[in-house]
């Protein structure tokens, strides 16, 4: 068994507490991992200036492989978002964001097992914006009353929404390749093409021509708005879903409540030989040091990450220890309680404990030399 270099990145709030409950999973599975931490978000604006230092990236350049808590993107620091800047440094295109759904998590629904793919760079994350009264929204509005001849109110802020047919094909590519190295059957693309026939034509254009490369994979495409109803009434004939960036941020969340929410939703951004794995609940600050938070999606990610650096089998043992530690519904966090009040909730570490503790006795820990 090689060892693998990761930079971890503990984040700020619940960050540091999920994300060493993950590495201490990661770590009880045997598979050698050297953590190379590096802080990012409001914890060091002080002392960079920045939340965002490049030491951060060139470590995850470096290593091409990332574990990274929840950060908050601190007001006034020339970021919209740490978390989209990290995603456009690196070109982390591809979103990807698996919605299991584990017996014993509270919801609504019995079958869910759904793959979220999401264009990560453009549509209207690509923060092309023009300001409420701004010379230059002065001027957009004139251009395209005189070129469209289209009246635009002179109070309107404005968001630019570019689809290419790169990035389009690229994303489509990406689910169709994960669904045929997966064992998946399906890909359903969702866009809003019989409206936005330019931007999101493009998309599904392109979905239509690549899905033609994968004979062994059944393609069909959703309009956005009845995507998300067909979701809440049968989510068990969905597979894999990919989407421009906007429905894709939606649609995860969508999927997450089918789940039982953000606490079991792990997420991966992805690029070229670089990936960096993340939960997709935000940093939740009133809750920051109070060991309270359920620790699974951070866990998954790290389930997520061991699949990416080939250690299939290392993944498989701690998602099933996962799986057995929340069917049995007893050191689990409060969210995972039939009443969240149940004084018999644990908190954030002693449910990694269970987890670790689960893959132990079920003979599915690593046999230390």
């Amino acid at each position: 068994m090689g060892m693998f270099t990761v930079t971890l990145i503990p984040g700020d709030g619940i960050g540091p507490e999920v994300i060493d409950a993950a590495r201490r999973c990661i770590e009880a599975t045997g598979v050698r991992i050297k953590w190379e931490v590096r802080q990012a978000g409001a914890s060091v604006m002080d002392e960079y200036g920045t939340p965002l230092p490049e030491e951060v990236l060139e470590s995850i350049r470096k290593n091409k492989v990332a574990l990274k808590g929840p950060i908050t993107t601190p007001v006034g620091s020339g970021f919209r978002s740490v978390n989209v800047a990290l995603r456009k440094a690196l070109d982390l295109y591809a979103c990807l964001r698996p919605y299991k759904l584990y017996p014993g998590a509270r919801t609504r629904y019995t079958d869910v097992d759904i793959v979220v793919v999401r264009e990560n760079t453009e549509d209207l994350y690509a923060g092309i914006e023009f300001a409420e009264g701004a010379p230059e929204t002065e001027e957009f509005i004139r251009f395209v009353k005189e070129k469209k001849n289209a009246e635009i109110r002179p109070d309107s802020g404005i968001s630019l929404k570019p689809n290419s047919r790169s990035a389009s094909e690229r994303i489509v590519r990406f689910a169709f390749n994960y669904a045929r190295e997966n064992g998946r059957r399906k890909v359903t693309a969702v866009h809003k093409a019989n409206i936005m026939k330019y931007s999101d034509g493009i998309f599904l254009e392109s979905a239509r021509k690549v899905a033609e490369e994968f004979p062994d994979i059944v393609f069909e495409d959703r309009i956005v708005d009845n995507m998300c109803m067909q979701l809440v009434q049968r989510p068990e004939q969905y597979d894999v879903i990919v989407a421009p960036n906007l429905y894709g941020d939606i649609l995860s969340d969508l999927c997450a409540g089918l789940v039982g929410g953000l606490g079991l939703a792990p997420g991966g951004n992805i690029g070229e030989g670089i990936a960096v794995f993340e939960p997709t609940h935000g940093s939740a600050p009133k809750y920051a040091g109070k060991n309270k938070v359920n620790p699974t999606a951070a866990i998954l990610s790290g389930v997520m990450m061991l699949r990416y650096l080939g250690e299939k089998e290392a993944a498989q043992r701690l998602e099933g220890a996962v799986a057995r530690v929340i069917a049995e519904g007893k050191k689990v966090t409060y969210d995972l309680k039939e009443n969240r009040d149940d004084p018999t909730a644990v908190g954030t570490s002693e449910m990694a404990d269970a987890v670790i503790e689960a893959m132990v006795t079920s003979g599915e820990a690593a046999i230390r030399d």
